[in-house]
């Protein structure tokens, strides 16, 4: 990890404290052992040290990693196309974000809708992190100021939500339990402490509950690590629960089942950020970097139908955008030429297969609304979940 940028000493001394309070509750476990999804929590969301929820600066040049929000303003404003189409057959519809960032989706998407008179209700953002809230004020105060009176930051779920939930890059996120395949078993892969540093430690006296591991997973070879969020299903059943009505559209990176779990990722998908570095050491730097594992759209797919919502769309981003007028929506003709170079290439980021365009995949589910979704009219794969 030596081509890693060197943290500052104040960042080292974060990091440290984050550390030494791990190790610590660790070495207090019965058998000085810990879920990796216990470890992946506390080093992202530990209160006050955890990555998401600390003062660090996360995305953008200077930050950690950017996203396709951060590219170009015609991301949000091809989602708030969609967020119109289905505004159409709901009479007081509202916008729920997961993990806004800075915040400049929130203002693309306010943005787009008020040029077609069709704001929502109330744009809600759902935020853990008081260092982006203040960033999302921020954004907004400068962007957009008459439209703040649509945002609220909540804590939780609206009850009897009516709407369009939003969540790009928040699945990934989400903690991830380890496994590895010994003599056709599943054991769980945790964090333990030898000679003061963390190490993984394979539980190999108890097999890991995993009732949502495909049934033909074992046969895959020996050795054969990978991760799986037991998380999401919960997820989904509080917005289950808490929607009366509307669609909620995830975007991340990732694949189906089959794909997710190939012979051939055979080390499975968790994967560092740190100074646009990517790595895959999550011990280093902890509470410093952001650890992330790809999404199995399967899972999310099998989960969401079992709760009672109907999986109604899914394919790459690029065919979602071009489906939603991505490369039309812009008038070029108001662009000076460095503005149409910078354009130009968001463009290609967010589209090309080899960037974004592939990689990155949008499910949609809804509950007691029944339309096409316009992002899907190109390509819909639904029947390869």
């Amino acid at each position: 990890m030596s081509s890693l940028p060197s943290p500052s000493t104040e960042a080292q001394a974060h990091s440290e404290r984050l550390t030494q309070r791990l190790k610590h509750d660790i070495q207090q476990q019965q058998r000085g052992w810990v879920s990796f999804a216990e470890f992946m929590h506390r080093a992202l969301y530990e209160p006050g040290l955890g990555y998401y929820v600390s003062g660090s600066r996360k995305l953008g040049a200077e930050g950690d990693f950017v996203t396709a929000p951060e590219l170009s303003p015609s991301f949000g404003e091809c989602l708030a196309l969609q967020c119109q189409q289905i505004f159409d057959v709901i009479e007081a519809p509202s916008i729920l974000e997961f993990g806004a960032g800075s915040g400049i989706m929130a203002v693309d998407i306010l943005s787009t809708l008020e040029k077609k008179q069709q704001l929502p209700q109330h744009y809600y953002i759902l935020e853990v992190s008081p260092d982006f809230q203040e960033r999302q004020l921020n954004t907004l105060r400068e962007k957009c100021p008459h439209l703040l009176r649509y945002v609220s930051w909540v804590s939780e779920l609206p009850k009897n939500f009516e709407g369009v939930v939003l969540a790009n890059e928040v699945l990934d996120a989400m903690p991830v339990h380890v496994f590895e395949l010994q003599n056709g078993k599943i054991f769980e892969k945790g964090v333990s402490i030898n000679d003061g540093d963390f190490v993984w430690k394979t539980r190999n006296d108890i097999d890991l509950d995993v009732g949502a591991i495909p049934p033909w997973l074992p046969d895959l070879p020996d050795g054969y690590v990978s991760e799986i969020c037991l998380a999401i299903k919960p997820w989904l059943e509080a917005l289950y629960l808490s929607m009366k009505r509307g669609a909620v559209i995830l975007i991340d990176y990732g694949f189906p089942e089959r794909e997710y779990y190939h012979p051939d990722r055979d080390q499975g998908t968790l994967m560092c950020h740190y100074r646009h570095h990517a790595h895959t050491d999550p011990f280093l730097y902890v509470g410093l970097q952001d650890i992330t594992a790809h999404v199995d759209f399967t899972t999310v797919a099998r989960a969401a139908d079992q709760l009672g919502f109907s999986v109604v769309g899914y394919t790459d981003q690029a065919s979602f955008l071009m489906a939603l007028g991505i490369v039309s929506n812009t008038d070029i003709a108001l662009l000076n030429t460095q503005q149409h170079y910078q354009h130009a290439q968001a463009i290609k980021k967010l589209l090309l297969p080899s960037e974004m365009g592939e990689l990155f995949k949008v499910i949609a589910l809804s509950k007691n609304i029944e339309i096409p979704l316009q992002g899907f009219s190109l390509k819909n794969d639904v029947h390869r979940l």
